[in-house]
């Protein structure tokens, strides 16, 4: 489970019930089922006219991918294992791999993977790669553009279900004791458009493209370091050139493992 999504989802709550109380305010208030249809339904319906259904039937999914923990092969481990197949190579050549494939989880290496051993051209390859990476690109932007939409619509149709409340309220000037709990409830539905629009929706889209950005970073190594294999380029150089991709928090961590390995060696070595 994505535990940000589920922490972020109950301090919005909890900040804005603890906000009411704090202000006076009644939390009997949010119960209100006109500003509710107005906000949720209205969303979803302007939604709806904005977005293919082919999209909006990814829509589960995409709640799936928020609330889930994203899955990809670690930076580091993924360096390693360029280096071993790429030692691998040098040693044995480009057959050898083939027994390593059948091991790759992840489709978009093992597909990389059984075309350098296949002998097609390293452009052809290039070509390919970057087009499965832009597609998907393209793909989970469409998936973060629902959610930007209903961010857009949510906070507008708070400002409806407010003037549809005010002519509720100004309609029943007659009844002065009733007048302060209507204008009150006309209130709620902009409270509910902001809350849903800034705190859920265009939350959950620049989560989505994040997550999208931390995928194709990771397709990207991939992309270099087969590349990199079918150049014939050595393990050191490859480290080098996939090292790139790692913070310098992390190059430095594994430089002073590296130095560490080296002394020790050294000192084994002088003993």
């Amino acid at each position: 489970m994505e535990k940000s999504t589920v922490i972020g989802l109950v301090l919005g709550i909890l900040a804005v019930c603890v906000g009411m109380v704090l202000k006076g305010a009644s939390m009997s208030a949010l119960v209100n089922p006109a500003a509710i249809l107005i906000i949720i339904v209205g969303t979803i319906a302007a939604v709806m006219i904005a977005v293919p259904m082919s999209d909006l039937k990814k829509v589960p999914k995409l709640f799936k991918i928020l609330f889930s923990e994203q899955k990809l092969i670690p930076k580091k481990q993924l360096i390693q294992m360029f280096i071993d197949w790429v030692s691998i190579t040098r040693r044995e050549g480009l057959l050898a791999l083939e027994s390593k494939v059948e091991e790759i989880e992840d489709p978009f290496l093992k597909n990389g993977m059984r075309m350098i051993i296949d002998g097609n051209d390293q452009e052809f390859i290039h070509d390919v790669l970057m087009e499965d990476i832009n597609a998907m690109e393209e793909r989970h932007r469409a998936g973060a553009t629902i959610f930007s939409q209903a961010g857009a619509y949510a906070p507008t149709l708070g400002v409806l279900g407010a003037v549809i409340g005010l002519i509720a309220a100004l309609s029943n000037l007659n009844q002065v004791d009733q007048l302060g709990h209507l204008i009150s409830a006309a209130f709620v539905a902009t409270l509910l458009g902001i809350f849903t629009g800034y705190v859920l929706w265009h939350p959950f889209a620049n989560k989505l493209k994040m997550l999208s950005k931390r995928e194709a970073e990771i397709k990207f190594m991939m992309v270099e370091g087969l590349l990199s294999i079918q150049s014939g380029i050595s393990a050191i150089a490859i480290e080098q050139k996939l090292s790139v991709f790692l913070s310098p928090s992390e190059r430095y961590a594994e430089d002073s493992a590296a130095e560490e390995v080296a002394r020790e060696q050294k000192a084994q070595a002088a003993s």
